[in-house]
């Protein structure tokens, strides 16, 4: 299999004609390296800055997702604790933890968060796939038992995730230094 084109930023394209789990896997990819693409070459008071008035800072979405991979893939797909640094959070003190303490974090932290977690996400997919589409429909329990969902669930779920949230980091990317794109 040949290595996927790379954009001018930096972003792996998406399969064109490919199996079911290639075309998600391609989706995600490029919806994480255009994340990474928006938080890319900024200084920590750039990445911190908030836009109002909604509050929200790139170091937030940076976080925020890093949260979203482990607790979809680690904690629910993966059927793992969630690791660190989620598990020592008062949740109920602050449902909102990771945005609020991105805002102290570095950017070498906050990165280094985020792409473990992207890390962990990758080995629990590549492990539940095994080389194999029909590992999609796969499901865990999710919302504390309540409900399953398959694998395929989780990983549209992140594309739509990072869609969201990358139109939210290209209107912060714009508002810090007027860099645009799509």
């Amino acid at each position: 299999m040949s290595e996927p084109a790379v954009d001018e930023q930096g972003r792996p394209e998406p399969p064109l004609a490919a199996e079911e789990a290639a075309t998600l896997l391609g989706f995600l990819d490029y919806q994480r390296a255009t994340l990474g693409w928006k938080t890319r070459g900024l200084a920590e008071d750039a990445l911190r800055r908030r836009l109002h008035p909604t509050g929200m800072a790139l170091a937030g979405l940076l976080k925020h997702l890093a949260w979203v991979e482990d607790h979809w893939f680690t904690h629910t797909a993966g059927r793992a604790p969630m690791p660190e640094p989620w598990t020592d959070v008062d949740w109920h003190e602050d449902e909102d933890w990771e945005w609020h303490s991105a805002l102290e974090d570095d950017a070498v932290t906050l990165r280094t968060t985020w792409e473990r977690s992207v890390g962990r996400s990758r080995e629990v997919t590549a492990r539940l796939l095994g080389g194999r589409s029909d590992g999609l429909g796969q499901t865990s329990p999710a919302w504390g038992g309540r409900a399953a969902v398959s694998l395929r669930w989780i990983l549209v779920h992140m594309i739509e995730e990072y869609a969201r949230h990358n139109g939210h980091a290209d209107l912060l990317r714009e508002a810090i230094d007027g860099e645009t794109g799509e």
